[in-house]
């Protein structure tokens, strides 16, 4: 039954312009920018989405809904002599995502708890808004957890900081294996960064 309502869900959110009605995600939107920049929620929006980065309903998991800026990096004019096309204001791409950015911000928001994974739960003109699963490392209940455990070891304080999540190596080059992606292990930075 869960799975069969997972499917559902999923199929929903695969296209979500064509299965949700317009004045009801327009009002959501609204709804959410009315909240806090780090939103704390009680249970995820897309629920397929939150089990399948490792969602679980217990004590020691904490969802939070997250908005950051959309568009390219925003640069200052430099006044110096140069031609306008050299002057780099627009079109200029940061080298992180804006998945990563709000996976950052979650953590530095909450600082005694731990980014797991993030997806994404919609966008409007101005924002993007994801949700972040974050887990509490010190709670006994995450320390008893046979899939969740490892998150209270020492080595992954400050996950997201250091891109080791899912969107963290996805910006870090790592999704690449084989031929061609022998200068992104065991980082881009211990290969001069000839790997990106």
């Amino acid at each position: 039954m869960t799975r069969s309502v997972n499917q559902a869900i999923a199929k929903i959110w695969k296209r979500p312009k064509d299965s949700l009605p317009y004045d009801y995600r327009r009002d959501r939107m609204a709804a959410w920018r009315r909240e806090l920049v780090v939103q704390r929620i009680d249970k995820p929006t897309r629920i397929d989405a939150a089990r399948r980065v490792g969602y679980k309903a217990k004590q020691g998991v904490v969802v939070v809904r997250t908005r950051v800026r959309r568009g390219g990096l925003r640069k200052g004019k430099i006044h110096m002599k140069r031609k306008p096309s050299k002057a780099g204001i627009l079109k200029i791409t940061m080298g992180k995502s804006i998945q990563r950015i709000a996976e950052e911000r979650s953590a530095k928001k909450y600082p005694n708890l731990e980014v797991l994974n993030s997806y994404w739960v919609g966008e409007d003109g101005r924002h993007k808004f994801y949700e972040v699963i974050m887990l509490d490392p010190s709670h006994p209940a995450i320390k008893a957890d046979k899939q969740l455990g490892w998150i209270t070891g020492s080595r992954h304080v400050g996950r997201a900081a250091r891109g080791k999540t899912s969107a963290g190596k996805r910006g870090r080059g790592l999704r690449r294996k084989g031929k061609g992606a022998e200068k992104i292990r065991p980082s881009l930075k211990a290969n001069l960064n000839r790997g990106k």
